[in-house]
C-alpha cells in the first residue's frame, strides 16, 4: 500500500479500489453509502490483500 492509496481510501474509499475489480468497487461503494467508516475499513482491507 502506498501512502497515496491510504489517503485516497480515507477520503473517498471507492476510488481507492477502482482498479481492483468491479466487485470490490461495488462492495466498497455500498458500504461507503451506508456509512463512511465501513467503507474506509473495506477499502483498507481490499488494498491490504496481496
Amino acid at each position: 500500500m502506498s501512502c497515496f492509496r491510504v489517503l485516497l481510501a480515507i477520503i473517498f474509499p471507492p476510488l481507492a479500489v477502482a482498479d481492483k475489480g468491479c466487485g470490490s468497487f461495488l462492495i466498497t461503494f455500498i458500504l461507503t453509502f451506508c456509512g463512511w467508516v465501513p467503507g474506509v475499513i473495506s477499502a483498507l482491507v481490499i488494498l491490504n490483500k496481496n
